[in-house]
């Protein structure tokens, strides 16, 4: 048996830590596509794959749920209103707002931690696994221009379609990595053939 993990069983313990997060909020939104977050990078919301990023994100997705307008200036700044859901929760926060990102740089709480130990185990194996298992395939894998670059913002985002015509912007290396479905059809998001190219 083998000890690497591919990204489809890492994006499977995401969607179980997602579940785990219902469990105590069962107001939030399923996860949609949780191979999206592999890949993906933002200087607002943090660099790194952890449980403490998965929350973050679940705070967003409650605040979506009730339609509460958590950020501005293009989702960099996080505001009060989100700051009010990381506290229910279980992150904490500096008591002064970062000038450009507000509120997003939040971490567990003790109880928190307690709370989620299982599952923050569970991911950090899972991440770990993953890192090493894609560590030695540098060569031959395309990581997009913030990778080459040592950007944080994540890579160049494409459109990606599915046949019933829903789109979504993705990085192309993510798309690689696993398949995105659509919630609407069941078919997977693809990116098009750019009419006229050879």
């Amino acid at each position: 048996m083998s000890t690497t993990q591919t990204p489809p069983v890492l994006a499977a313990e995401l969607a179980q830590a997602w579940a785990d997060i219902q469990r105590h909020h069962p107001e939030l939104p399923d996860l949609a596509a949780p191979e999206s977050l592999i890949g993906e990078s933002s200087s607002a919301c943090g660099h790194e794959l952890s449980f403490e990023r998965l929350l973050h994100e679940a705070v967003h997705g409650i605040a979506a749920a009730r339609g509460v307008r958590d950020t501005s200036r293009a989702g960099r700044y996080h505001n009060r209103r989100f700051l009010a859901i990381a506290e229910e929760l279980g992150l904490d926060h500096p008591d002064e707002p970062h000038p450009s990102s507000g509120f997003s740089l939040v971490t567990l709480t003790p109880e928190a931690k307690r709370r989620y130990r299982p599952t923050i185990e569970r991911l950090h194996r899972a991440l770990k696994a993953h890192s090493a298992a894609t560590a030695g395939d540098s060569a031959r894998s395309f990581r997009g221009p913030a990778a080459r670059h040592g950007s944080s913002g994540g890579g160049v985002r494409v459109k990606a379609v599915c046949d019933c015509g829903r789109n979504v912007r993705v990085v192309p290396s993510v798309l690689a990595q696993a398949p995105i479905v659509c919630g609407g059809c069941g078919k997977p998001f693809r990116i098009p053939e750019v009419a006229g190219a050879a």
